[in-house]
């Protein structure tokens, strides 16, 4: 699988509101060189039955339409492993979706657009 973008869940909300955040994800979005991981769509169901928005069959419909799907798989698994230990060293509140996020771009080398600040210090990290 190739891209050069890792759409996390806090771009996706961003771009779903219409957000000022979230029109700095259009071009990535629209780019047609993004992914999303699978744990991304995961935590967007989560927040939309939390918060009651009722359009996340449209809004992932349209996630898997404009962008690849990134599964966690074994590597990936292994990967996140190995940068959970080390940013929790670092990072208070860091948590192991930001470690697969992570490891799902340095896979495959692409960067993570995001507006998470637990991401601001990495080279990766697209912050919108």
């Amino acid at each position: 699988m190739s891209y050069e973008y890792v759409i996390d869940s806090f771009a996706w909300v961003e771009y779903f509101r219409g957000t000022e955040s979230g029109n700095k994800v259009r071009p990535y979005v629209e780019s047609d060189s993004g992914a999303t991981s699978t744990l991304t769509l995961a935590e967007l169901k989560e927040k939309y039955l939390r918060e009651k928005w009722p359009s996340f069959d449209e809004d992932s419909a349209f996630i898997m339409a404009r962008t690849a799907l990134a599964p966690v798989d074994r590597q990936i698994a292994i990967l996140a492993g190995e940068i959970n230990h080390q940013r929790k060293r670092t990072r208070t509140n860091w948590g192991m979706a930001d470690s697969i996020i992570l490891a799902t771009a340095r896979n495959v080398s692409a960067k993570v657009v995001t507006g998470d600040p637990h991401f601001k210090d990495l080279p990766e990290a697209i912050l919108i």
